[in-house]
């Protein structure tokens, strides 16, 4: 299987340079915006207020957009983008995104189960408006530019894998307040791990989606389940140390569903053919 043609609309004619110019602004603007969030706060020496840091992530969500658009319309392939939006695809390929709130309530109901029932799943309905907002926008520079450009010259594994563990490098200023138990403390960089964990294998099932159907509209509904799944079930009454623990094993079953596709695809993962 190789991507489909209306899949592959960019076209990097010198190496990476464009896609690696791509994430330095999409950076630049995400990371710029949330500094501008916070620095009045640490300017003062003020600890930065939980309003303040959530809302990090919403500016944040401006880089991959407005790059992603940017970049499309230096390529000559802005239609394209939009065009990918409204591309059809079969019916069944919806049911891979009860495929994020499947694994959340079963991990978290086998640790109510044989760990606490403090794990029991909240019910922040929500957060479906952070996981639609975040979806939409997102994606049209993660699978609308940068995805389909580092396929150019990549299998679709190591193009999904690189660009899900810049995803995951990419949520770092907001990081403390992701999560329902904020901020991490000490359990800071076991969280982040097993975040990049979850990030990294759900950008790999969201690639192959989309290099499956040339859907950016399937793209941005799987990325809004699994944020919108995150958001809103996330136990809120354990501490920072098992909500680390809970996405690690949440990204274990992660791993297990990209590992089957991986195997069962077999040629999925084979150079993209021009």
């Amino acid at each position: 299987m190789t991507l489909s043609p209306a899949a592959l609309p960019v076209r990097t004619p010198r190496g990476d340079l464009p896609v690696a110019s791509f994430f330095a602004l999409d950076f630049a603007i995400s990371w710029g915006g949330a500094c501008a969030v916070i620095a009045p706060h640490l300017l003062r020496g003020e600890a930065v207020p939980r309003f303040a840091g959530l809302m990090i992530f919403p500016v944040m969500l401006l880089g991959p957009a407005l790059a992603g658009i940017l970049f499309a319309r230096r390529q000559g392939s802005a239609q394209s983008l939009w065009r990918r939006m409204a591309t059809r695809f079969p019916a069944r390929w919806l049911a891979l995104l009860l495929v994020p709130p499947a694994l959340v309530l079963s991990v978290l109901g086998i640790f109510v189960a044989a760990v606490n029932p403090r794990f029991a799943p909240n019910h922040f309905l929500l957060g479906v408006s952070f996981g639609v907002t975040a979806g939409l926008l997102e994606e049209l520079g993660w699978t609308g530019y940068a995805f389909p450009a580092l396929a150019e010259r990549r299998s679709l594994f190591p193009a999904a894998l690189v660009l899900g563990l810049l995803w995951s490098l990419w949520h770092l200023p907001a990081i403390d307040y992701l999560g329902a138990i904020s901020p991490h403390g000490s359990a800071w960089t076991a969280y982040f791990l097993a975040f990049a964990a979850v990030m990294t294998a759900i950008r790999i099932l969201i690639c192959w989606a989309y290099s499956r159907t040339g859907s950016l509209l399937l793209a941005q509904l799987l990325h809004a389940s699994s944020t919108g799944s995150l958001v809103v079930l996330s136990p809120a009454r354990i501490t920072a140390v098992q909500e680390a623990i809970w996405y690690l094993a949440y990204a274990a079953t992660l791993w297990i569903v990209v590992a089957a596709i991986h195997r069962l695809s077999g040629s999925a993962y084979a150079r993209i053919q021009k």
